[in-house]
């Protein structure tokens, strides 16, 4: 039974505005597009926070094994390390938060590997069975564990490619159509391949740098919590975006990003049972490609599952940075926007970033999340 309390909550939480839509054949479909691990597409860091979740193209950092993995081959330091933290959805639960660490090592001027772990604890929950039967305290969590490689083609352009193993614990018990069976944690591996170009160039009459990057996330291997139970499709995503800095003077510069993301998931349609139908007769690939036509409203309604972030930031002499950004999400496909604000700071070899996103008090549950990242360069290419 935790197991379907997690499950409904986590849709409730991630799609709050999801309803359900008709099809021209009579049949339903949910109009938001739900998948199993959501946290693996939370926005762990600061900086990317604070622009409205946009990451895909901007300058690399450590940073980089979430957002766009390739960008890595670029990154000026030898040796990196950052730790993210945030507390979750604070207005709803007061224990539920998201821990992310990152590493980055250059081999060589082309090739540089990264590692990551990301940790989503979702607090401790008292269970209670028939009769309102104490049945202990029991504390659900989900962990992924990254590694990447980067390497560079020409002064221009890179590729990417990560490597993912995934573990769920949501519940000890779940049931299934009624019958109670002993639930487990749940497992699945993933990979995500991604690119990354930046072009200098003159705009305006001053030097600027525009850069594109795209990452396709979480391809994998489909995740249950049952011996027999059904098969959830992992939030397979498409990232592409970006960003366009101007170097206006010797001290400051402003960026401009811009990304697009898309989950690569069939949607989700109602049996006539009235049961969820998550596409378990469909293969990965196939629910993969499936993700641009089935929307029961069409081009249309695929378009409206595409979310929207714009953001700015100004670095002044590489030590302080302001950075803004909204989040925009059709409010049929489950209405996320939010306003991102947020501020870095460096001092020496050692940044730190935090940024605040200012939803809806009223209707958003992420309305005054905070993020807090503490970045360090062990070595930088400059120094040495």
């Amino acid at each position: 039974m935790r197991y379907l309390i997690l499950k409904a909550a986590s849709l409730a939480l991630f799609f709050p505005c999801a309803a359900f839509a008709q099809t021209g054949l009579g049949g339903s479909s949910v109009s938001a597009v739900p998948t199993e691990v959501p946290f693996l597409n939370i926005s762990p860091d600061s900086r990317s926070g604070a622009m409205g979740d946009a990451g895909v193209a901007i300058s690399p950092d450590v940073n980089a094994t979430h957002w766009n993995p390739s960008k890595l081959a670029f990154l000026e330091e030898n040796t990196a390390i950052s730790l993210s933290y945030s507390p979750w959805l604070r207005r709803l639960v007061s224990d539920v938060n998201l821990a992310y660490l990152s590493f980055a090592k250059r081999i060589d001027e082309r090739n540089t590997l990264g590692a990551s772990i990301r940790y989503f604890n979702l607090g401790s929950i008292n269970l209670r069975g028939e009769d309102n039967a104490d049945l202990g305290t029991y504390t659900p969590n989900e962990f992924a564990i990254d590694g990447s490689f980067a390497r560079k083609f020409g002064e221009n352009l890179s590729l990417g490619l990560t490597l993912r193993y995934i573990h769920s614990n949501l519940s000890n018990i779940s049931f299934t159509a009624g019958s109670p069976q002993t639930g487990r944690a749940a497992n699945a591996v993933a990979a995500d391949v991604s690119m990354y170009f930046k072009n200098p160039t003159q705009q305006f009459g001053t030097d600027a740098l525009f850069a594109f990057g795209a990452n396709i996330s979480n391809i994998g291997t489909k995740i249950g919590y049952t011996d027999n139970g059904p098969k959830y499709f992992l939030p397979t995503n498409m990232k592409v975006g970006i960003a366009n800095t101007w170097y206006l003077d010797a001290t400051s510069q402003l960026t401009f990003a811009f990304d697009l993301n898309k989950l690569l998931i069939p949607t989700t349609k109602i049996n006539d049972d009235g049961s969820l139908n998550y596409g378990e007769d469909i293969s990965v690939p196939s629910g993969i490609f499936r993700s641009f036509t089935d929307a029961p409203g069409g081009f249309s309604e695929e378009l409206r599952e595409v979310t929207v972030s714009p953001g700015f930031e100004y670095w002044y002499n590489q030590q302080f940075a302001l950075r803004t950004g909204y989040f925009f999400e059709s409010s049929q496909k489950g209405g996320r926007k939010y306003l991102s604000l947020g501020a870095g700071f460096k001092y020496q070899d050692f940044r730190f970033d935090f940024s605040y996103l200012a939803a809806s008090q009223q209707n958003s549950p992420f309305a005054n999340t905070l993020r807090f990242t503490l970045s360090a360069d062990l070595g930088s290419k400059k120094q040495q």
